[in-house]
Order: structure tokens, then sequence, then C-alpha cells
């Protein structure tokens, strides 16, 4: 079992170089979490820092997993700030280092992102990825349910309009 951590504000912090690696090379790999390339290491840790707001404030959750010190995954669970909305969350920016795939680092994290969600008292969970893409294929296979699909919802990095499918689970203490 890979070791999984979930980062303080500090951890963050004096991550976002690692991070940053881990973002531009799951772009670099064609993975659509958000970004065009070229997409350069300071644009990328530009963006992490933008999140340490939420991740200080607790509404974004974010784990890694790492290789010695190399960050070699991520994943973040952001969690809903309405209050009508308290029992659900999102997994967000689920991402492994293309060298370390297939070492079941996904699965481990999601499983961090889960376990977390109950801990906050969300049993509902919500995520979007690129329709036919190895990680939807690791979401239907961990027991999230699809609910739809949107044609040309979202860009690949070569800025081509891909289908995205949506997601959704709903957890129970036993997972």
């Amino acid at each position: 079992m890979p070791d999984i951590e979930r980062l303080t504000a500090d951890d963050f912090d004096a991550d976002v170089k690692e991070l940053a690696g881990l973002l531009v090379d799951a772009v670099d790999s064609g993975a659509s979490v958000g970004f065009l390339a070229p997409f350069g290491h300071e644009e990328a840790a530009a963006w992490w820092r933008s999140q340490a707001p939420a991740v200080a404030d607790g509404s974004l959750l974010v784990w890694v997993c790492r290789d010695g010190s190399a960050v070699t995954g991520s994943v973040g669970l952001a969690l809903a700030t309405k209050p009508n909305a308290r029992h659900r969350a999102e997994i967000v920016k689920l991402m492994v280092h293309r060298e370390a795939r297939g070492r079941g680092l996904s699965r481990a994290l999601l499983a961090a992102a889960e376990q977390a969600a109950l801990d906050a008292g969300a049993y509902l969970l919500l995520l979007d990825t690129e329709t036919g893409s190895t990680a939807e294929h690791v979401y239907r296979t961990g027991g999230w349910t699809r609910y739809g699909i949107v044609s040309d919802y979202a860009g690949s990095p070569d800025g081509t309009l891909q289908d995205c499918s949506f997601f959704y689970k709903k957890l129970t203490a036993s997972g």
C-alpha cells in the first residue's frame, strides 16, 4: 500500500514546487486537468499557490504520495461551503506521475479522500473526467456511477474539445 499523506497548510506551501512538477507532467502526458500546452513549471506553481487559501481554511484538502521526496501523485477534495450542500464534496485534480502509474496510487489516493469526506460528514462525492480516459476506467471500476456525458465539455492540452463524463459516489461507513 502506498504511503499517502494529507498536506497541512505549511506542508502544502513547502510542496508547491513538487506539486507543480506533477501538474506539468499531467498536462504534458495529455491529461485534461484544466490547462493547455505549452504549460510551464512557473505557471503550474502559480496555480498551486492560488489554492493555498482554500487549503489553509480547510475547504480544500490535498493528499500526496511520494517516492522518496518526489511527489508521485495527488488528489484534492473540495468540501462544499454552502449550508445546503455540506453533505457533498468534489474530487479534484487526481494525478499520478506517468512514471508511477500502474501501482495503485490513484485508488489509494481516492480511498484517502473518500474516508476524509466521510469524516467531514460528506457522503456524496462528485467528479468529472474525460470520457474514455484511463481515469474514467479507475472511477467506473472503483464503485463510481456515471450519470451523464457532456459533449465538447473541455479541451485537452492541445485544445481539442473532448467529451466529459460526470460521476457520483454515495459513501457508507464501510466505503
